[in-house]
Formats: C-alpha cells, sequence, structure tokens
C-alpha cells in the first residue's frame, strides 16, 4: 500500500507536467487572440483610410463639375429649308419620281413650302459679357439661335464668326456678369490625366461624364481642314458638340467635337479641338471677323521607312519638300526641293500635318526661323510668312491600274508635243508614264499614269531612255527615290527594285 504524502506527491506532479504543456498552446492562443484583434483593427484603419481617399477623389469631381457646369450652355438652332408641297422626304412618291419629274412632264417645278429644321448642340461661356465657343458645324447655316443657361434662362444669339477649317464658331448673346470658363494651356495637358466632358446629350442639358485624355495630336481623322485634336474616352453622343472638356483644375483644355463610331453613340472616342487652336481662332474671329494663317507655298510630304532610307535620313520625322512655289515665302528663303523640314520657331516637326499646323497658326507678315536638312546637313533659314489663300491643297495622288512589263511594273516614253499640251507639260524635261501594272511595286508607291519622271536618286531624267539607264543601274532590294510631277505640283516616292530569282 502507497503511502498518501507518495500518492499526493504524483497527484501534483501530474498536474504540474499537464499545466507544463498546456502552458505554450494557451500563450499561443493569447497571442494569436490579440494579433488577430490587432489585424482587424488594423484592416479597419486601411478600409478607413481607403474612403478617405476616395471621398477626397470624388471631391475633386463634384467641385470640378459645380465650378464648370454653370459655363456650359445649351444651344438650339433652327434653320428654314424649302421642301417640294407634293412630299416630305422618306414620301415614297416623293423619292420615286423626284423634282425633275414635274419639270419633265409638266414644264414646272413643284411648289415648295418653308419648313423649319431644329438641331440641338452644346456651347461654352468664354467671357462675363456673353462670348461663347461651339463648333461651326452647331450653328453653321442657322436662322435663328437660342441659348439656355444652366439657369434656365434664354438669350437670342448672334454669330460672331465661323471657321469651317478647324470646326469653331462663336456667337454671342447679350448679357453682363455671366460666368466664364477658366481657359487652361492645351499643350501642357498629358496623356492619361483625367478630364470631364460637359454638354448636352440628346438634349439632357448639362449632363458630366468623366475619361481621360487617350492622345494628342490627332490628325488625318477627316473631321476638318486643320486637325490637332486630343482624344478622350469620356462619354461624348450627339448633342455634346461644342461642349467643354475639363481638366482637374477646372480649366477648359478643349471643345468637344465628334466621336468615332460604327453606332451613332459611344464607343469609347472622342475628339475634342484643343483649346489653344480655338482660343487664336476666336480671337480672330472677335477681333475682325476672318481667321489669316500662315503660308510657306511649299508642298509638304510625310516620310515613310522607304524614302527614309532612299534619302539616308536617320529618321523619319520631318517633313519633306515636294515642290515649291516660285516666288513664295519658301522659295525666297531659299527654301528646296527635296529639304526635310525638322524644325519652326523652336517646334519639332514630327511631320507634314504638324508642319502645316504650326506654319497655319503663326500670324502672315511674321518671320520664322526654320531648321532643315539638306542632303545630310543641318541648315538654318528665316522665312517671312504670307497669308494663306482660302483655298490651297493638293490632291492625294490618285493610282491608276494599266499594264507593263518592266521590272518596276511601268512603262514611260518620251514627252510629245500632244502629251506636253494635254497634261500641262510643256517646256518640262523627263519620262512620262504611260501604264502602270496593278500590284506592282510602281504601283504601291502611288505612281499614275500620266506621272511626269523627273528624277531618279537626285538625278535628272530627261527622257524615257535616261529613265531606262537610271533603273539599269539598280540591284534587287534596292529603293530608288523618284521625283514625280503630277499637274502642277511635284512629290518624292519610294520604290523598292525587286528582287530577281
Amino acid at each position: 500500500m502507497m503511502p498518501r504524502y507518495v500518492r499526493r506527491w504524483i497527484v501534483v506532479g501530474a498536474l504540474f507536467g499537464t499545466l507544463m504543456v498546456l502552458a505554450p498552446c494557451l500563450v499561443l492562443e493569447i497571442w494569436s487572440y490579440d494579433e488577430q484583434e490587432g489585424q482587424s483593427s488594423q484592416n479597419s484603419a486601411q478600409h478607413e483610410d481607403t474612403k478617405e481617399v476616395l471621398r477626397r477623389f470624388c471631391a475633386v469631381f463634384d467641385e470640378v463639375a459645380d465650378e464648370a457646369s454653370p459655363v456650359v450652355v445649351s444651344i438650339f438652332a433652327e434653320q428654314i429649308v424649302k421642301v417640294p408641297t407634293f412630299g416630305l422626304p422618306g414620301d415614297p412618291f416623293r423619292d420615286f419620281f423626284g423634282p425633275d419629274f414635274f419639270k419633265h412632264f409638266f414644264g414646272q417645278q413643284p411648289e415648295e413650302r418653308e419648313r423649319r429644321q431644329r438641331s440641338l448642340g452644346s456651347g461654352v461661356i468664354v467671357s462675363n459679357d456673353g462670348y461663347i465657343l461651339t463648333n461651326n458645324h452647331v450653328v453653321e447655316g442657322a436662322d435663328k439661335l437660342t441659348v439656355m443657361l444652366t439657369s434656365g434662362k434664354k438669350y437670342e444669339a448672334r454669330i460672331v464668326g465661323t471657321d469651317p477649317q478647324t470646326d469653331v464658331g462663336v456667337i454671342k448673346i447679350e448679357a453682363q456678369d455671366l460666368p466664364a470658363a477658366k481657359l487652361g494651356d492645351s499643350d501642357k495637358v498629358r496623356v492619361g490625366e483625367w478630364v470631364l466632358a460637359i454638354g448636352n446629350p440628346f438634349g439632357l442639358a448639362n449632363t458630366v461624364t468623366a475619361g481621360i485624355i487617350s492622345a494628342k495630336g490627332r490628325a488625318n481623322v477627316g473631321l476638318a481642314a486643320y486637325e490637332d485634336f486630343l482624344q478622350t474616352d469620356a462619354a461624348i453622343n450627339p448633342g455634346n458638340s461644342g461642349g467643354a472638356l475639363i481638366n482637374m483644375d477646372g480649366e477648359l483644355v478643349g471643345i468637344n467635337t465628334a466621336i468615332f463610331s460604327r453606332s451613332g453613340g459611344y464607343q469609347g472616342i472622342g475628339f475634342a479641338v484643343p483649346i489653344n487652336m480655338a482660343r487664336r481662332v476666336m480671337e480672330e474671329l472677335r477681333d475682325s471677323g476672318k481667321v489669316t494663317r500662315g503660308y510657306l507655298a511649299l508642298l509638304p510630304q510625310d516620310i515613310d521607312e522607304k524614302l527614309a532610307k532612299a534619302m539616308n535620313l536617320k529618321s523619319t520625322e520631318g517633313s519633306l519638300v515636294g515642290n515649291v512655289t516660285p516666288g513664295g515665302p519658301a522659295d525666297k528663303a531659299g527654301i528646296k526641293r527635296g529639304d526635310v523640314i525638322i524644325e519652326v520657331d523652336g517646334s519639332k516637326i514630327k511631320d507634314s500635318t504638324q508642319l502645316r499646323n504650326v506654319v497655319a497658326a503663326v500670324k502672315p507678315g511674321t518671320q520664322v526661323h526654320i531648321t532643315l536638312l539638306r542632303d545630310g546637313k543641318e541648315m538654318k533659314v528665316s522665312a517671312e510668312l504670307a497669308e494663306r489663300p482660302t483655298e490651297v491643297g493638293a490632291k492625294a495622288p490618285e493610282r491608276r491600274e494599266e499594264k507593263a512589263e518592266t521590272k518596276l511594273g511601268l512603262s514611260v516614253q518620251d514627252l510629245t508635243p500632244d502629251i506636253e499640251e494635254q497634261l500641262g507639260y510643256k517646256g518640262e524635261k523627263g519620262a512620262v508614264v504611260t501604264s502602270v501594272i496593278p500590284g506592282s511595286q510602281a504601283d504601291e508607291a502611288g505612281i499614275a499614269l500620266g506621272d511626269l519622271i523627273k528624277e531618279v536618286n537626285r538625278k535628272e531624267v530627261t527622257s524615257a531612255s535616261e529613265f531606262s539607264k537610271s533603273i539599269s543601274l539598280a540591284k534587287g532590294g534596292d529603293t530608288l527615290l523618284f521625283l514625280l510631277r503630277r499637274g502642277e505640283n511635284t512629290f518624292f516616292v519610294a520604290v523598292e527594285f525587286p528582287m530577281i530569282r
């Protein structure tokens, strides 16, 4: 029989041993509980911080929208048009017979009646005394313009001036102490920054949408003659035209103009005239009623990789001079055909569109400093700009499909008196293109029937035989530089000589 005090010590030892085993677990459990409580508190704090950041972010949008919305107005345009009395557009009878039917069979035109056409757009108040910036296409041809403020008050407006070349219009209402937009600097806008588009899509006044600047300097969109658009993904729909594109400082950086859409509605691509361009146009329209633009009197060309290779250029940046008008500012400054303009008054020139925009933005009579490349060497010249004529431009090279059997896919012949007279090449020298094979190198380069080849690789060509001799020296894979004349214009094309297999 084990003594009682021994049994007591055994029980006490067992209890102590169990406590020693369980103690770490209890400590770990307590620590774990404390950590979970701490983590939960930390997560809660972080969640509150995140919500506070979002609140502040939203507050910026609220403040900008509240400040900018009152400067955006609705513009109601009315135009009186005449329609035949025998049917309105869409009438099957009218559409089938047409107005000439009555004139042919009855010797008279059908009677016409007047009908009002109404359209809706937007505008931005830019002065306290009622000057409003909008798009030309919003107000063009309108017989009556009505402007409605955010307060609901309406005014009749008059057109101060319009510029279809940039799609900018300026109108005026007789009012004082109006809220006016703060004009920003669109040159400082960055791709990726947030903007708000404010306008009246589908008649829904003062609609605000948000997005970012998707791109700058968009050109060749086909919306205007002078294009330097800001692109945004802020929702823009019919009725937004002429409205405001606002940055996060509450500044007007663009006039919303158009969208790219296959459906007619928003698809994430909208365009706005940059405010720097719109402001220049507005000031001229307001001060003189018309817009004058600088003019160098030359034909600029973009440079692709083939042209760069043929001309031994290091890059495709710059604008190639394809033709210089005799006696014009460029000619007087010493600019020659084949020069590559890379800078105007400190502005780097990337392509011919930018050259055109930069020069057009300068007042006629101004002296500009031009940096160019000639035969690989950099040169600086100065030119006094003339005023650009109202209608100036060169048609894009047209491509014709004709048969031929030469390596380049074209055939040529000497100029004859008849050809000189017919094509206007009197007194010229060169080889005239008589046919072009579809899909050939010549065809892909844009060479067309009737073009006059004046140079090959910067060497003059005076006849068909000289042309043949010039290309006979080329090897497969070489890129040949042609100088062509088409109508009144000369321009360069690069043609890749085919590999002989």
